[in-house]
């Protein structure tokens, strides 16, 4: 049997069970079913309901692997690092040239709403120059990814 874990801050406790409850959640979204995702993650279906539970015994990889098995990552955040800057309501097409050429079949359109901008990139990234993104452009794509995306491009 393996040793108890030490007892953590009440704070960091319920951190852990929210992070729990956020892998459980994208699961669902998923439609996955913890069978499956234990299965894909390389553990068992009881170590993953612990690992959703947030219990402090399970091993870092282990939240690792169940999270990547999921699509999903986990990272730490630095509190002192400015949160990155919210979405515009609109994206204006003449500022990300990769953007403006997967919109070509959109005449007289300037601006795109977030969403509009995600579903063009993801449904046409095979025609994206990668070499000519510029950083803007790939903070865009990233924060379209986190923000509406679910964590992570289709791309």
């Amino acid at each position: 049997m393996p040793a108890a874990a030490p007892p953590l801050p009440e704070p960091a406790a319920q951190h852990l069970a929210q992070l729990g409850e956020q892998l459980r959640q994208a699961r669902k979204r998923q439609q996955v079913t913890a069978a499956a995702a234990a299965e894909a993650a390389g553990m068992s279906r009881v170590t993953l309901h612990r690992i959703e539970k947030g219990e402090t015994s399970v091993t870092v990889g282990a939240w690792l692997a169940a999270a990547q098995a999921l699509g999903l990552e986990l990272s730490l955040a630095d509190p002192a690092q400015p949160a990155a800057q919210p979405l515009p309501d609109r994206i204006r097409l003449a500022d990300y040239p990769q953007l403006k050429q997967l919109a070509w079949q959109l005449p007289g359109v300037e601006e795109l709403t977030p969403q509009e901008a995600l579903s063009l990139y993801e449904r046409n990234w095979r025609h994206v120059d990668g070499q000519s993104l510029t950083m803007k452009e790939i903070a865009l794509v990233n924060a379209l990814a986190t923000t509406i995306g679910g964590g992570r491009p289709l791309v």
